[in-house]
């Protein structure tokens, strides 16, 4: 099994939209960043990326790169699942926590979780999204800004292959 963690934060500023989870937020101030500045998409993603020894999203997806400015962060962490596919990992969970003063998260949540689960292709209980304040201590606290830190726990296929063989008593070899 791997593990990954992952850390993101942006600055709060008034002229753009508030996006968390791909969920967005009524509020009136959005953060400033590349693309859609979703912070806990991008913990996420930087958690899975790390896990499976891929590097983070500042090599995939650049903010020096046009073709990320204002795009979706989920749309970007579709990619990040499609790579996990491709070197043979499953993801077996997902631990986000959203850190914000303002505006409150609890009505959101939910679709917050149902949108990174559809973008990686698992189910909702894969995924938990938190969220809390900092008691108006720091930059979060005082409204400057949100962060957002994640964890997540990979399997390697070839693990789960091997466990399959070790629990059925059997090699595969025999065509039982």
């Amino acid at each position: 099994m791997r593990v990954g963690l992952g850390y993101d934060v942006h600055r709060l500023v008034e002229g753009r939209d508030l996006i968390l989870g791909g969920v967005k937020i009524p509020y009136e101030k959005g953060l400033l960043g590349h693309s859609d500045a979703d912070v806990i998409v991008h913990a996420i993603m930087d958690a899975l990326l790390g896990a499976a020894a891929l590097g983070d999203i500042g090599q995939h997806f650049p903010d020096t790169d046009p073709r990320y400015e204002g795009i979706s962060s989920i749309e970007l962490l579709r990619q990040v699942g499609k790579l996990l596919e491709e070197h043979n990992y499953v993801i077996e969970n997902i631990d986000a926590t959203i850190i914000a003063q303002r505006p409150k998260m609890m009505p959101h949540l939910p679709r917050m979780r149902k949108n990174v689960a559809e973008a990686l292709g698992i189910e909702e209980n894969q995924v938990s999204i938190k969220a809390t304040t900092e008691e108006g201590l720091g930059f979060t606290g005082s409204g400057e800004g949100i962060s957002a830190q994640a964890i997540c726990l990979l399997l390697p296929l070839m693990d789960l292959v091997s466990n399959d063989v070790m629990t059925s008593g059997c090699c595969g070899g025999c065509g039982r």
